[in-house]
């Protein structure tokens, strides 16, 4: 590997500082690895747009009540 190489490869790691004296390179890579995937999956989700859900208001109002039936006399069978 190059310098530059190396420096480029470098820049786009993530700055993690180990406070252990007891870590391995291997755990430490293992470290980055899983850390350098998490912040890739999350630019990759931020870039997604953003599809719309239920708001907090039909949440909240969903369990009110019972949908209602339609039919011939429904509203009388729902009286008793």
């Amino acid at each position: 590997m190059s310098a530059g190489e190396e420096h480029a490869a470098r820049a786009d790691a993530p700055d993690i500082r180990v406070e252990s004296r007891s870590v391995t390179p291997e755990e430490v890579a293992a470290v980055t690895a899983v850390l350098a995937a998490a912040i890739e999956e999350h630019k990759a989700a931020s870039r997604q747009p953003r599809t719309r859900g239920d708001d907090a208001w039909e949440r909240t109002r969903r369990p009110l009540r019972a949908p209602l039936e339609r039919g011939l006399d429904e509203w009388r069978a729902g009286a008793i």
